[in-house]
């Protein structure tokens, strides 16, 4: 029996310039909702059983138009939610300065359980997500199912599951964009193993992004 998980990150929120953690239940951008809708198309063709997304205003409205095209169930579950980040919700994004590039600069040094005032660490967020995960693939064992969440959740999940990897290699795994997809596949009760990682659906990567545009500025991958 084999489990397909396609996992995702949501669409661009409604300003990509600033961090987002799950403080923040933003909407999609115009573009967001364009994306959701190219990558709902490309998702058919992947022949889903099923999506499941957070609770979140951003990977609802991404997962919706992938449920409904693709004709299928759309669940819930909320332990998927974006990083808890504190007093960096709403900062605008810096990968070179602020409480985020510290973050990363700890966990890539193998500190994974720092963290700063009233955000999660990495541990802390393993913690929260594989069982919610072990839950999830439990319940739909041999279905496949489009898992929409957020960037860092997505990239801590890959991190966690996948032989050889872990926090130390956050860099190397490269940046979650916008509808960045991971196809992982297990067979019965073997390790979860990777076909594609943080793959953008084309009809999603030729959408226009006019120069100047909040949409064409550096994005958070929260």
């Amino acid at each position: 029996m084999m489990t397909r998980i396609w996992l995702v990150r949501h669409a661009e929120s409604a300003d990509p310039t600033v961090f987002h953690g799950a403080e923040s239940d933003i909407e999609l951008s115009k573009l967001g909702e364009q994306q959701a809708l190219a990558a709902a198309a490309w998702f058919r063709e992947l022949r889903p059983t099923r999506v499941i997304s957070s609770a979140q205003r951003r990977a609802v409205a991404t997962a919706k138009p992938i449920a409904e095209t693709a004709g299928v169930p759309h669940l819930f579950e909320p332990d998927f939610h974006e990083r808890r980040i504190g007093k960096l919700c709403g900062v605008k994004f810096s990968l070179t300065d602020g409480p985020w590039a510290s973050t990363l600069a700890a966990w890539t040094a193998g500190h994974s359980a720092f963290t700063t005032e009233g955000a999660e660490s990495f541990d802390d967020l393993r913690a929260r997500l594989l069982p919610a995960w072990e839950r999830v693939t439990g319940q739909h064992r041999g279905e496949r199912i489009v898992l929409v969440a957020h960037g860092v959740v997505c990239k801590v999940l890959l991190l966690s599951l996948l032989d050889g990897w872990g926090p130390v290699r956050w860099n190397e795994l490269g940046r979650v964009e916008n509808l960045a997809t991971s196809e992982l596949i297990r067979h019965s009760d073997g390790p979860w193993q990777a076909e594609q990682l943080l793959v953008v659906p084309p009809a999603v990567r030729a959408l226009h992004q006019p120069a100047g545009s909040p949409s064409a500025a550096p994005k958070s991958e929260g």
